[in-house]
This record gives C-alpha cells, sequence and structure tokens, in this order.
C-alpha cells in the first residue's frame, strides 16, 4: 500500500512527464540490503527534493534562439507536511546554482 505523498509524487511525475519534461524519481534515505540485513546502506542526499525533472525552454532570440533544459527539483509534501530545515538548506543551495525549486502539495502547484 502506498502512502498519501507517493500517490501525490506519482500524480506530479505523470503530470510533469505529459507537459515535455525528462522526470525521474529521486530516492533518499537508508536501507537495509536484502542479502544482508545488518548491513546499512544510504543512498541520495539529505535533503535533497522527492523528483528531479529537466524541462526544455527555448530562449530568446539574442541567446541564439536554443532550447537548453531548465533543471528543476520537485520536493512532494501532503497538506500538513512541513519542509525539515536540511530540506530548506538544500533548497536554498539549488537555487542559488540556478535550479527552479517547487514544494508541491499536489499538480496543481506546479508552474514551469
Amino acid at each position: 500500500m502506498r502512502n498519501e505523498e507517493t500517490n501525490i509524487q506519482n500524480k506530479i511525475m505523470l503530470e510533469m512527464s505529459s507537459r515535455g519534461a525528462m522526470v525521474w524519481r529521486n530516492q533518499t534515505g537508508k536501507f537495509r540490503a536484502m542479502n544482508e540485513p545488518t548491513r546499512i546502506i544510504s543512498v541520495g542526499q539529505k535533503g535533497s527534493a522527492d523528483i528531479f525533472a529537466c524541462v526544455p525552454t527555448v530562449i530568446t532570440s539574442d541567446m541564439v534562439g536554443k532550447t537548453i533544459g531548465v533543471f528543476i527539483a520537485v520536493e512532494v509534501k501532503t497538506e500538513s507536511g512541513k519542509q525539515r530545515p536540511d530540506q530548506k538548506s538544500w533548497q536554498d543551495a539549488f537555487e542559488k546554482h540556478g535550479g527552479r525549486y517547487i514544494l508541491a502539495r499536489s499538480v496543481h502547484d506546479l508552474s514551469f
């Protein structure tokens, strides 16, 4: 059974894909190795967003009219969910590097 946040993530990923974005799930956390249950495996960067996407964007003619990809990170929360401090720090760093960050509670929060 999936939790509410996972259901929201899946809907957002489908919507972004239908709008032409290349989308992938960014797994983070700690997991037990299936073949060695005492071994803990850490994946992802702490605080990083749930979903990453590259959105094709046509730049203006004064920039030669080429299409570039804009890197988008989407943090998914339920209606009552709140960003943790490490997620806010990651958002700040991502935006300082030119990425677009979206805090989404539904597909209606997507603007790209």
